[in-house]
């Protein structure tokens, strides 16, 4: 009886499934009252994590039964994503987490918990990786809630709503990939970080920039450039996973028909060598420092 009764708190206590209990302050949602610096909004790192077997039971909200999936490998889908913000901050998640409207999480009614999803809005074609681990939205139009600041990467914070593609990446115990419903690769191909096998890549040019050159342009940004690449769809795909591996931002700018993949700007030069350092034992050797 006690784990019946734990298991419906839970459900009760779900962030963004209530629309007027009186737990929370705000009768109505809204963005953040502050917001100390600019949100970040950089991709959460998808990862192998087991799926909590308590989330997996069917469960009942608002006299609508929903049944989790058992796995997300192969989901994709189209609908409608919202965004929950303040009134749910510091509140319970169906999994047991605190809701951080500034990270990059989500809620949807039947993945498994915890999913990794890249969210495409539809609208502009930006993309976000978010990691799903709450239960939502309860409106029959909707697919996804993401977080403020998943919802601000996508810029559709001011609208409230947005057309969105959904594809699980799913990472299985042996760091296999599966993206939506495409082939698995390994992690390492699905990171960029195996060695190019074609023209596709060329590294021709990188040439590591010495402590005296970048000393000189210090009044400038500072990069790593990583590749060179003709493809822009895989450009932005290892842009995206780099930049949230790494933790820094990325941009792959079309130069002379070539997608330049960079990494940055960087806050310093010690940690622009040390960012170097560790793409080159991951299979970037042909990394270098740029100052723009």
């Amino acid at each position: 009886m006690r784990t019946v009764f734990l298991l419906t708190l839970l459900v009760l206590l779900t962030a963004c499934q209530s629309s007027g209990s009186g737990r929370y302050s705000q009768k109505h949602d809204s963005p953040p009252r502050f917001i100390n610096g600019d949100v970040k909004t950089i991709n959460a790192v998808p990862k192998y994590e087991p799926y909590r077997e308590y989330n997996a039971r069917p469960y009942t909200v608002l006299g609508k039964r929903y049944y989790p999936l058992k796995t997300g490998k192969g989901y994709q889908a189209e609908g409608v994503a919202s965004w929950y913000g303040q009134k749910f901050h510091g509140h319970l998640t169906s999994n047991g987490e605190t809701y951080n409207m500034f990270a990059m999480s989500a809620a949807h009614k039947t993945l498994p918990l915890p999913s990794y999803v890249r969210v495409t809005n539809l609208d502009n074609g930006k993309q976000a990786i978010v990691r799903v681990n709450d239960r939502g939205p309860f409106h029959d139009n909707r697919i996804i809630d993401l977080s403020y600041a998943a919802a601000t990467k996508l810029d559709y914070h001011n609208s409230g709503v947005a057309r969105v593609k959904l594809e699980v990446i799913h990472v299985d115990e042996n760091n296999q990939v599966t993206v939506g419903n495409t082939p698995t690769v390994s992690w390492e191909e699905y990171a960029g970080i195996v060695p190019a096998t074609s023209a596709e890549e060329d590294n021709t040019e990188a040439r590591p920039v010495s402590r005296q050159t970048t000393e000189s342009t210090a009044s400038g940004d500072l990069f790593i450039q990583v590749a060179a690449i003709s493809d822009a769809a895989r450009a932005a795909s290892i842009s995206d996973v780099l930049s949230a591996l790494y933790q820094v931002p990325a941009a792959a700018p079309l130069i002379d028909n070539i997608y330049k993949l960079r990494l940055g700007p960087l806050n310093s030069e010690h940690q622009a060598q040390a960012l170097l350092d560790e793409l080159k034992r991951n299979g970037y050797p042909g990394a270098y420092k740029l100052a723009l």
